[in-house]
């Protein structure tokens, strides 16, 4: 049976490339669901029907209303790439006033492998908010990639590109050896 992948994405330029993601991530055995924050959801409109078919389930953004089924499979693992400065102070904080922060708060207090790839400009990462939240979300056990893939981001948007790992493959990369470590044996 894959294991499933939440793939959340914010809206910040990376979103734009999610298809990227969910192949990078169907290749390594992930079942992958995505999840979008409404203004993501609102910059990928136009990809959302293609996006759920590569995917293979109902791209969300928005809780569901009670009673409804819950259309996509229970999370293993998650990846929050792009995050955003608003979602990563959010998330520290505990709101879940989205369908995206509501899961990611929840899979904290689950156990779940999380690893969260910021995307934020510098004025936005020298905020002390975001320092703190970085700190908490850490001792919660996420594990908050920021210099490699800051770099990584910066080189993809200025189209000047990079040598090495594209910064999706350094968050799944991040996965693997976070289930790894919990599991004690390599990943299938």
């Amino acid at each position: 049976m894959p294991r499933v992948l939440y793939a959340v994405c914010c809206a910040s330029p990376p979103a734009l490339s999610a298809e990227e993601l969910l192949h990078k991530a169907r290749v390594r055995g992930w079942d992958v669901c995505l999840v979008c924050t409404p203004t993501a959801a609102r910059w990928l409109r136009a990809d959302l029907p293609r996006l759920a078919e590569l995917a293979g389930h109902p791209v969300r953004s928005e809780y569901k209303l009670p009673g409804e089924p819950d259309v996509l499979p229970p999370a293993d693992a998650m990846l929050v790439a792009p995050a955003t400065s608003n979602t990563i102070n959010k998330w520290a904080l505990g709101i879940s006033d989205t369908l995206a922060l509501g899961l990611v708060t929840e899979a904290i207090g689950g156990g779940l492998p999380i690893v969260a790839l910021p995307c934020l400009n510098d004025a936005q990462a020298a905020h002390p908010a975001f320092a703190r939240s970085v700190e908490l979300l850490r001792a919660s056990g996420v594990s908050v990639l920021l210099d490699d893939v800051a770099a990584m981001w910066a080189a993809r948007e200025t189209g000047t590109g990079r040598a090495g790992i594209p910064a999706w493959e350094l968050g799944l990369d991040e996965l693997d050896r976070l289930r790894q470590a919990s599991s004690g044996r390599p990943d299938p």
